[in-house]
């Protein structure tokens, strides 16, 4: 599921949060979103965010994709964790790459930590979030790694890119 179109202020709101930490417009994106994710996502599912490389975390000082988990979690009244999906190892930034270059960057990229399994016990499937998805390799290999949970895995983007 893709929450809005990355473009026009949508776009502006994105960038503004992420490279300036300003997060009033995204805040707007999520209330308005709240309506259809309350049709979308149960109360017995568990957000997972993408998790990001930790030296980028450390730059940034966010991480952009928990903190959506976190703030959807808490109008929807469903779990997140932060922990459970890691990143295996560092991989160039996707937004250098070409779409073949993307999914071949990430095609082993995504691992679940084994102390943090036992968690997923009381929810009834998961849903992994990222902020934009452009050609939807990273969701799709995040997903990949959670289905030996054995669990439904649905994947939701804050904004999808506009088709080319």
């Amino acid at each position: 599921m893709n929450l809005y179109v990355y473009a026009g202020p949508v776009r502006d709101a994105v960038l503004s949060w992420k490279l300036q930490g300003r997060d009033t417009g995204i805040r707007w994106l999520l209330d308005a979103a709240i309506p259809r994710l309350r049709q979308e996502i149960a109360s017995d599912t568990l957000l997972l965010p993408v998790p990001m490389p930790l030296s980028r975390m450390r730059k940034s000082g966010q991480h952009h994709a928990a903190n959506l988990c976190r703030w959807m979690a808490g109008e929807l009244g469903c779990g997140w964790q932060w922990q459970l999906l890691r990143r295996k190892g560092e991989q160039p930034r996707q937004s250098v790459l070409s779409g073949a270059a993307r999914r071949k960057n990430l095609r082993n990229a995504f691992v679940l930590s084994d102390d943090y399994v036992q968690r997923v016990g009381d929810y009834a499937s998961i849903c992994i979030v990222d902020d934009i998805m452009t050609t939807g390799a990273t969701l799709h290999f995040a997903a990949l790694a959670s289905r030996c949970l054995d669990i439904p895995v649905s994947v939701l983007s804050l904004a999808r890119t506009k088709k080319r």
